[in-house]
């Protein structure tokens, strides 16, 4: 037997728990502790107060904290904020605590406790947990609900951006943003581009918070939303028909539906644009870490997956479209846009 790698086994020590950071770093944002420390340094009293806790647990939570260096400890009882905690506050841009907040439900993280479950039936295991789907969940609880729309919106204003910035929407009039949410990319979109028009298609829940949005980008007047379900029909009249992060939620019969649907409605020259993460053909230790996390999220709460750039190709097939573009990963994200066009003859 060979001898054991102490660097080894600690690696993978700290892998196996990684659970447990996760949660201090989640029970911090959730408890506001970022916010608290934002302006000057405090005692555990001080913020047990705040928060409703107990003073030595506090405590022991804030020593933890400081080893993850989410705080810095001042004398024995003293916490101020340090600069990566900066990142979990609520007020402030680029803040990665919206994104942290739906997946700790207790209803997620209980899903995950039954991750074997899904390697064993091929089913999400958040039905098994909540008795529906993590939609159904989302739509029952409106404070939970809320926090995954402003997840998504964080994601999609980031991506934004990144899209305005890269594709070509010259001669381009109406952009129709299938599944977008509240509005965050194409305000985005929009914002960059004055002459496009935007049509915004998603639930009624999905587009509730979308005219704030809109308006606080100076869009509203060239947006029109559809509080429709996109597995049933989208809006003709569009030039490009963008899907950011709506196919890696589904199983690939749904996703065809996705496709079909809005390549019934199209009309030469059209495009779909798809912008999502494409997974490499094959996995190594120079593979996206994000990429892996977000495919078994996928699996745990959702019938979808984080496809390879064949599997993409292969709907687009299935729905009476071919790829024309495989695009460059916008920014650091990793997500790229695939552009496809109709192909010839009518639409199933």
């Amino acid at each position: 037997m060979n001898a054991i790698d102490p660097m080894a086994a600690a690696h993978l020590y700290r892998l196996a728990f990684g659970f447990i950071p996760a949660q201090m770093i989640h029970a911090a944002a959730r408890l506001r502790l970022p916010d608290l420390l934002a302006e000057a340094p405090l005692t555990t009293e001080e913020l047990a107060e705040h928060t409703g806790t107990r003073t030595p647990a506090l405590r022991r939570l804030l020593r933890g904290l400081a080893t993850l260096g989410v705080v810095e400890q001042e004398g024995e009882d003293g916490f101020r904020l340090a600069p990566a905690g900066h990142l979990l506050r609520a007020d402030v841009p680029g803040s990665v605590r919206p994104m942290l907040m739906p997946y700790f439900s207790e209803a997620v993280w209980a899903s995950w406790g039954r991750f074997t479950e899904c390697l064993r039936t091929g089913r999400p295991s958040v039905e098994s947990v909540t008795g529906g789907s993590v939609f159904d969940l989302f739509a029952a609880d409106p404070e939970l609900g809320a926090e995954f729309h402003a997840a998504m919106a964080v994601s999609g204003g980031a991506e934004a951006q990144a899209l305005a910035r890269s594709y070509d929407f010259d001669g381009v009039k109406t952009v129709v943003d299938v599944g977008g949410g509240n509005g965050a990319l194409l305000a985005g979109v929009l914002g960059h581009h004055s002459h496009l028009r935007g049509i915004l298609v998603d639930t009624p829940v999905g587009v509730a918070g979308a005219p704030e949005v809109l308006a606080a980008a100076g869009v509203a007047d060239r947006c029109e939303l559809a509080a429709q379900d996109f597995l049933t029909a989208v809006p003709e009249g569009g030039d490009r028909y963008v899907l950011k992060s709506v196919l890696h939620d589904w199983d690939d019969d749904t996703c065809v539906t996705i496709l079909r649907n809005c390549r019934r409605s199209m009309a030469d020259p059209a495009r779909v644009l798809i912008v999502e993460v494409v997974a490499p053909p094959v996995a190594d230790t120079t593979t996206d870490p994000f990429l892996t996390v977000s495919d078994l999220n996928l699996m745990v709460l959702t019938h979808g997956r984080e496809r390879t750039e064949r599997e993409f190709t292969e709907l687009l097939d299935a729905a009476g479209l071919e790829l024309t573009e495989m695009g460059a990963p916008l920014g650091f994200s990793g997500y790229r846009v695939i552009e496809a066009r109709a192909t010839a003859g009518p639409a199933e």
